[in-house]
């Protein structure tokens, strides 16, 4: 256990020197540093993936899409997005042995690796609203680029949800582009594509 710890300790170090090199951009983010938790698990992350409870809950999504470079028409590969939600409950609900950010951010979470050609796709279940609060559904996505430290961009809502008011679209920054997206059935399952332009709208980008 001990030396699990010492190895866990260095690779956060790791990370933490990794991101002192790169690019500061998206201004303010205490959190961002989430998606490197990649590294805790060894994880090389894919094209496309399924995240944590996917069959064991309903109703069951498929979020796709292209990643863009700042034009907004060249394909962006190897982009690591991070994405994480809460369970039907509306909690960040953590296992029952967190590693790094998931104390926090809750076992619902997933790394992707856009291919050749700026894809990405991943299978979930639609999270629930927060208990007793007024926010609407959302599936939290960070992005890193090469050689940028990790931001966030805006968040996926699902037009659907009640609670996403026109107000609270028109607050909306459409960081990386607008997060609102319309499920439609495919193939039996929700479906929504979320298009990413690195760079739109994020603080100290160029």
């Amino acid at each position: 256990m001990r030396q699990f710890l010492i190895i866990l300790s260095l690779l956060t170090l790791l990370n933490k020197t990794s991101l002192a090199q790169d690019k500061q951009v998206g201004g303010r983010c205490q959190d961002c540093e989430a998606l490197m938790d990649y590294h805790l698990f060894s994880i090389q992350p894919k094209a496309s993936d399924t995240l944590p409870g996917f069959l064991e809950n309903t109703p069951k999504i498929k979020i796709s899409g292209k990643v863009f470079e700042a034009d907004g028409k060249t394909p962006a590969s190897n982009v690591i997005l991070y994405i994480y939600h809460v369970d039907r409950n509306g909690i960040y609900q953590p296992s029952d042995n967190p590693v790094g950010w998931e104390k926090l951010h809750g076992q619902y979470r997933g790394w992707l690796k856009t291919n050749s050609n700026g894809e990405y796709s991943f299978f979930t279940f639609r999270p629930a609203h927060y208990p007793e609060v007024e926010e609407p559904e959302h599936i939290h996505i960070y992005v890193k680029e090469p050689n940028t430290t990790p931001y966030y961009i805006d968040s996926i809502l699902f037009e659907s949800d009640p609670i996403l008011t026109a107000k609270i679209k028109k607050a909306k920054k459409n960081r990386g582009g607008s997060g609102i997206v319309r499920l439609e059935i495919k193939n039996g399952i929700w479906t929504a594509n979320r298009n990413i332009i690195l760079g739109l709208n994020i603080p100290d980008y160029k």
